[in-house]
């Protein structure tokens, strides 16, 4: 099949081009539930599948682990994620390499949060200073494609909605070619965001994060550390579930699949979803919304919650 006809397959579905991001694991157990989970959605035929990165050694030790695993056992095409955070440029330039090294043609560059939980972020005094200076590094060593963070509402550490324009239209001037946005959940807050994104003259797709809320409580912590609303209407979907994971899910898939649609009907048709390794709610959801398996699924896993 040539790229002209896996394009036109891939957006004959609804209009819908879908990419799913998983975490490394950390445990046997986690790995075992993570191939799973790749098994499982791989036959829907994503855009790509990115993989999370810490600031630890250890995690970045992982992430890349498993993005070289993908290549070399799926039909995936893996988005490695890679920040600036808490090392030098030779340090972070070698993991650079090293993707390159094992097949991997796409990144998702991000600043990083510090290890320390709720410290504030502080550049690494010999590493890149910025998301967009880390954008040209990786430009420097190769042509990858690059994906990068964007915020509907104002991220914590940024001092206003406009900054955050500011600081996305750089990272498209040096060489991103998509934006994969945080979280949210209300139509109203993207309708304004992407108004502004096209008043800055920012043309690539913005791709809306999708996640799920079936961890209510979670999500709600989630929330609360990047800024994220959380609408009224939500939290009363889940008053009284706490012991009632079965009807949560249910709920997830419904609020989540409701996203999309009205999403699709502001013109967005890329989505980003945060799978939280949990790979049959996905499933459900991409089915619900008209994205078929070229092959035949696999088996249904048991994650926890």
């Amino acid at each position: 099949m040539s790229m002209t006809k896996l394009d036109e397959h891939r957006d004959g579905r609804n209009g819908l081009r879908v990419s799913f991001e998983f975490f490394p694991p950390k445990t046997p157990q986690m790995e075992e539930t993570l191939w799973a989970s790749i098994k499982r959605l791989e036959p829907l035929q994503p855009n790509f599948v990115s993989v999370t990165y810490g600031a630890g050694g250890s995690t970045r030790e992982r992430t890349h682990a498993t993005v070289a695993r993908i290549v070399k056992e799926t039909s995936l095409k893996p988005a490695a994620h890679l920040t600036c955070v808490g090392a030098s440029r030779d340090e972070v330039d070698a993991v650079i390499q090293s993707y390159w090294d094992a097949g991997i043609r796409h990144i998702v560059a991000l600043r990083g949060d510090m290890p320390e939980l709720g410290a504030a972020y502080e550049p690494h005094p010999k590493g890149y200073q910025s998301t967009a200076e880390l954008i040209r590094g990786i430009k420097e060593i190769g042509d990858f494609d690059v994906s990068v963070s964007a915020y509907p509402e104002k991220h914590p550490d940024s001092p206003s909605d406009e900054a955050d324009i500011r600081y996305l239209a750089d990272k498209i001037e040096a060489g991103a070619s998509r934006a994969i946005t945080q979280f949210t959940f209300e139509t109203s807050i993207y309708e304004g965001f992407l108004e502004r994104v096209r008043k800055a003259g920012i043309s690539v797709p913005i791709v809306p994060g999708i996640m799920p809320t079936t961890n209510f409580k979670g999500v709600k912590r989630m929330a609360e550390k990047v800024g994220s609303t959380i609408p009224q209407w939500l939290e009363e979907y889940y008053q009284g579930l706490d012991d009632d994971v079965g009807t949560r899910k249910l709920i997830a898939a419904a609020v989540a699949v409701e996203q999309v649609h009205e999403l699709q009907r502001l013109g967005f048709r890329d989505f980003h979803f945060y799978t939280l390794n949990q790979a049959d709610l996905t499933y459900a959801i991409c089915h619900i919304l008209g994205l078929k398996p070229v092959a035949e699924p696999g088996p249904q896993i048991k994650a926890a919650e």
